[in-house]
């Protein structure tokens, strides 16, 4: 069985003159193979075509693909968006006092299969094309039901069908509901709170604070957690969340896992999640998705969480016989630098303060240090605790308020992507990712921009004009400008953002090469452990109060500074015997309890 994809966005004809057309043996005996749609763009029979492949080595801007499946596949549709486009195989399965997790790259259909269940898109199990007296032919909940025979999704589809069971949603994007909802943040949990669970969620989740402000005043952690905490306080049957962990930082995403089991310990869930962690911590079980993003997406069978996980990691799914991926993703543990080449200092900054508002607004106060040659520098700490004020100064973005601007003392160049990355999508950015990349990069060889563009599947983005971008791409780009400059010291707030599990591999490891290449250090702000901990040569760690104060404790090696951030968080790490990947133990298991008592809460 073989499905023929167009993206659309990368297809251009105006620019072309139908190669795939034109070069397409079956047109060339004159079967309709190939055809100009109503848009102007082609067309591809997929009964027609021989998979010769032709089409796709002549298509000028790589807008074709056609891909061989397993011939089980076949009639085994869910969902299809149009001609030529994406298809979905398959659904995850809600299961009754379960929280089920769904591990897949951007763009594999977690998004979609979720709305399915959720009854917010109705699957047209691949049936894209009907005329006016071929309207009997679309599917309906009947045949819905039909193709889900015998399996969980039979009756749970009659029962949706029916409205017969109450479901609860949080979107992926959540920056849309101050569209939707205006006013205070109390009043929209008073309307949504069914279950008489609103007020202990805004404590363990800390929000308190916030209850009194508007929608539209929050920030995007703050909100993120809102809508988490309103969907939680349905009284539904099912609840399904698209992703709990952008904008919070790895104490806030504790507490939301840690509040997700406690609350909804009875009820059905399903969680699209890309941190490996907190799904380890949170799901009873895990759908992977595999594919290819933007063509297809295949859900699996349910897994247990560790053997999922294990799997999707390895690239090998076992039950299914299919390797999703060329290599494994590694979890190589590289050895703590030598204490003296630590010391081998590269750049020494001056003690500064920075202060926001009045007498009380925050204040951070940063102690002198240094940065090591060659080395990656890890930050951790809560949100709103100063860190990505911390390396805006240091970056020579923002003013202290006392002492000098610690850029104005570095004999280096320095590049810096900040935290927030919409602004690349401003009005006068009206233009193509190849030629913004070409705009930003210095003097850097061939092979150092080949380092950084390939991995990040910029090549892919390159036709693409900003404002398409979507979060993960937005980020892979600013990652992209930023080491794409010439410099000897690269500063990258949350880089790993927006991005998949597989994006982030690709991520660690072109930071990695790309620093001992070219022989630079590396500030890295994020709250993804996983990417800290394969990352980083020592650990910053920092203290205070969110939106008051915040210091540093200090730098410290892996070892030290992890025990004494996870000592706050209330959590242990192991490491998993197969694949050596950082994991969380359940909290009040035997593990977590015998490496509190001793202090290791940083791998025994």
């Amino acid at each position: 069985m073989r499905i023929a994809i167009l993206e659309h966005d990368k297809c251009q004809p105006r620019k072309c003159e139908y190669e795939c057309i034109k070069y397409c043996p079956m047109v060339r005996t004159g079967v309709e193979t190939i055809v100009v749609g109503e848009h102007g763009k082609p067309v591809i029979s997929e009964d027609l075509c021989e998979g010769c492949g032709i089409c796709i080595k002549k298509c000028p801007f790589n807008a074709i693909s056609i891909i061989g499946l397993p011939e089980e596949l076949k009639g085994k549709e869910t969902h299809r968006y149009g001609e030529n486009g994406f298809v979905l195989y398959g659904m995850p399965i809600p299961k009754a006092g379960k929280i089920t997790g769904t591990i897949g790259e951007n763009g594999i259909g977690k998004s979609t299969a979720i709305k399915i269940l959720s009854g917010l898109q109705v699957p047209n199990l691949g049936k894209v094309n009907f005329e006016a007296e071929e309207e009997k032919e679309k599917p309906s909940w009947d045949k819905i039901k039909k193709r889900y025979a015998g399996s969980e999704l039979q009756n749970y589809f009659d029962k949706l069908a029916k409205g017969d069971i109450k479901v609860a949603y949080k979107p992926q994007y959540i920056d849309t509901i101050p569209e939707y909802f205006d006013g205070k943040v109390q009043e929209l949990l008073d309307i949504t709170d069914e279950r008489g669970v609103g007020k202990r969620l805004v404590k363990d989740f800390e929000l308190e604070e916030a209850r009194g402000r508007d929608i539209k005043e929050l920030s995007g952690g703050e909100l993120q957690r809102v809508a988490i905490i309103a969907t939680m306080i349905k009284d539904a049957d099912f609840y399904f969340f698209d992703e709990i962990t952008p904008y919070l930082d790895i104490y806030q995403r504790a507490r939301v896992a840690r509040g997700m089991k406690e609350v909804l310990k009875d009820k059905a869930v399903v969680v699209v999640e890309h941190d490996l962690a907190i799904l380890d911590m949170l799901a009873d079980y895990v759908h992977l998705i595999y594919g290819e993003p933007g063509k297809y997406g295949v859900v699996t069978m349910p897994k247990s969480t560790n053997r999922g996980i294990n799997e999707y990691l390895s690239g090998f799914l076992h039950a299914e016989n299919v390797r999703i991926r060329d290599k494994p993703i590694e979890f190589n543990v590289h050895p703590p630098r030598e204490q003296q080449e630590v010391r081998n200092v590269f750049v020494e900054y001056d003690g500064f303060e920075k202060r926001y508002g009045d007498g009380d607004g925050f204040v951070l106060n940063a102690k002198p240090g240094s940065i090591g040659k060659g080395e990656i520098l890890g930050i951790v700490g809560r949100n709103a605790i100063g860190k990505s004020t911390f390396v805006s100064v240091l970056a020579g973005e923002t003013e202290p308020t006392a002492g000098k601007k610690a850029a104005q003392s570095f004999d280096i160049n320095v590049s810096y992507k900040p935290q927030y990355i919409k602004s690349l999508q401003s009005g006068e950015r009206d233009i193509r990712v190849k030629d913004f990349i070409h705009s930003v990069k210095g003097e850097l060889s061939e092979a150092d921009l080949i380092d950084v563009i390939d991995p990040l599947g910029i090549a892919d983005l390159e036709e693409k004009n900003l404002r398409e971008l979507s979060g993960g791409e937005l980020q892979n780009v600013a990652i992209a400008a930023c080491l794409c400059q010439d410099a000897s010291l690269y500063m990258l707030d949350e880089p790993s953002a927006h991005l998949d599990v597989e994006q982030k591999a690709r991520l660690i490891k072109t930071l990695r090469r790309y620093m001992e290449r070219r022989g630079a250090s590396g500030l890295i702000v994020d709250h993804d452990i996983y990417l800290i901990d394969l990352l980083s040569d020592r650990l910053m760690v920092f203290d205070g109060e969110p939106g008051v104060r915040g210091e540093i404790k200090g730098c410290f090696g892996m070892q030290e500074g992890m025990n004494l951030f996870l000592h706050d968080l209330g959590l242990t790490f192991r490491r998993d015997e197969n694949t050596l990947r950082p994991r969380i133990n359940k909290i009040g298991s035997a593990k977590d309890r015998e490496q509190k008592k001793r202090g290791r809460y940083y791998y025994l």
